[in-house]
């Protein structure tokens, strides 16, 4: 393994693109080793929304685009209602490689550790920076505690703007796939919900 070269890609002043190739070859840490591919962010490179969630999927590693299972869908309609338009967004994961454990034919996601959420960010950091977002969107609690540290609670703050060390606006909501795992008479509601957050983002922008 060797040390995430993002930092220093942003002093030579490399491009996004430079930056997302670079990625391709990453090593920060052994997640490498069982994913297929790296799947950095994509999206518009001077978005004014930034959406991060935790890790690319199963469909994400095998395609090597970010958000384009069942919860990035999900997250399409949810942008379209609260009157986002995903094209002009850009959308990227606190890690890069996807972290998962066989069960039976399927792989199943896996929690990332402080140690590989840790390694990866200066990728993430390099992203904002060269994107320069208004609004930073935290898509469920690892990217949240990510970001924001681990005190931080989705389901206490969520929708809400709070104070952190970068300069765009930050904000937590929860991760589309946490919909999807809900029971048939919650997930209405709580796809209601993750809409009127993204409404309060669309807000912030006008």
């Amino acid at each position: 393994m060797r040390k995430n070269p993002a930092p220093e890609l942003l002093e030579r002043g490399a491009s996004l693109d430079e930056v997302a190739e670079s990625a391709r070859g990453c090593t920060a840490c052994d997640l490498y080793k069982n994913a297929t591919q790296t799947v950095f962010g994509e999206g518009s490179a001077r978005a004014e929304v930034m959406l991060v969630g935790e890790q690319p999927g199963d469909q994400e590693d095998v395609s090597g685009e970010p958000f384009v299972g069942p919860a990035g869908k999900l997250l399409d309609r949810a942008l379209e209602e609260a009157g986002i338009d995903r094209r002009k967004t850009y959308v990227t994961n606190v890690v890069k490689h996807f972290k998962w454990m066989p069960k039976g034919k399927r792989r199943i996601h896996k929690k990332p550790n402080r140690e590989e959420i840790t390694a990866c960010r200066p990728w993430l950091e390099a992203e904002i920076a060269l994107v320069k977002p208004r609004v930073v969107v935290c898509l469920g609690a690892t990217a949240a505690q990510a970001l924001l540290g681990a005190s931080f609670r989705v389901t206490k703050d969520r929708g809400k703007f709070v104070e952190w060390d970068l300069e765009p606006m930050v904000t937590a909501t929860v991760h589309p796939s946490s919909i999807l795992r809900a029971d048939d008479q919650r997930r209405a509601s709580e796809f209601a919900a993750l809409v009127a957050d993204l409404k309060g983002v669309a807000g912030a922008l006008k």
